[in-house]
């Protein structure tokens, strides 16, 4: 008992001496099942149903990064987690918001192709954003906060785009390969998004634990906040209802390994304290949405 309990502690620490070594190849799988998801008529979409495609992306992209600013500063939040707040709100929406419009009743064609869309068009989107967020709240910081613009753009490249061009090439030349990785590889999406936060939560305990009111409460608005307004909208341009649900989990759902790969990563930002919103938004995320597609379900039962 006595070495186990010796051993639990010494592997925690091994693990979260070496969380970048973790991440980035976490990160580079998840974005790989993505690309075993996608066909190329995933992307044609886009022409066939442009208004929905716009509302969901226009919620995702642009709404939820100016509420996540705003919420920063009504909460009057560090400039360190205020970079954090803001790169997780930028970063596209996760591949599990795929199996949360399934579970939902929701659109999930529709789903696929907004996460396959966001991940590229944030590719773009996310250097331009986080360059205007980290000067303007590093200005406020005692604490050095920097983007290496180059440095985010090759490590996307490398670790985003590339497994999921190639993801969508193994589809496509050998699909049937491609559904056996697949179902193997979907099963481990949710746990080792989990396991990121475990690991970089062990990682930053004590900041998490003086934080957490102020820090949870606001990352809790930004997620209730970005659902109201993607309802908000969705209502405004007529969605259908599977298409509305679909976009509520999208605006909803982000990519948490992207942001804790950016923040943590010894080629960007290298600085774990800006992975923490990402870390509470991960387990946060899924409360709240669970939580709505269970009161989906509830309704429909009566």
């Amino acid at each position: 008992m006595g070495l186990y309990c010796f051993r639990v502690p010494f592997l925690l620490y091994i693990i979260t001496m070496n969380s970048v070594v973790i991440v980035l190849p976490i990160l580079t799988v998840l974005m790989f099942e993505l690309g075993l998801n996608l066909k190329i008529d995933d992307f044609t979409l886009l022409v066939k149903r442009p208004k929905a495609i716009f509302v969901a992306l226009f919620g995702q992209i642009i709404l939820l990064p100016l509420v996540a600013f705003g919420l920063c500063h009504l909460f009057h939040l560090s400039p360190i987690f205020a970079v954090g707040m803001m790169l997780i709100a930028c970063c596209p929406g996760g591949s599990s918001s795929n199996v949360f419009s399934m579970l939902a009743k929701g659109d999930v064609a529709l789903s696929v192709s907004l996460t396959a869309l966001s991940s590229i068009i944030t590719l773009f989107t996310l250097p331009i954003i986080m360059s205007f967020a980290t000067d303007y709240f590093a200005f406020q910081s005692t604490e050095q906060i920097s983007l290496p613009i180059g440095n985010l753009l090759k490590q996307n490249l490398l670790l985003m785009f590339l497994p999921i061009i190639i993801g969508i090439i193994l589809n496509y030349k050998c699909n049937n390969v491609a559904q056996k990785i697949e179902k193997v590889l979907s099963k481990l999406a949710f746990p080792c998004l989990m396991l990121l936060a475990g690991i970089f939560f062990v990682e930053q305990y004590s900041t998490i634990i003086n934080n957490i009111l102020t820090l949870g409460s606001c990352i809790l608005c930004l997620l209730l906040a970005c659902i109201f307004v993607a309802f908000l909208i969705a209502k405004i341009f007529r969605l259908n209802k599977k298409e509305e649900r679909t976009t509520l989990i999208e605006v909803g759902m982000q990519n948490a390994a992207q942001a804790i790969a950016i923040a943590s990563s010894p080629f960007i930002m290298n600085n774990s304290k800006i992975a923490i919103p990402a870390i509470l938004y991960a387990l946060l995320m899924n409360v709240v949405l669970l939580s709505y597609v269970a009161i989906i379900k509830k309704k429909k039962e009566n």
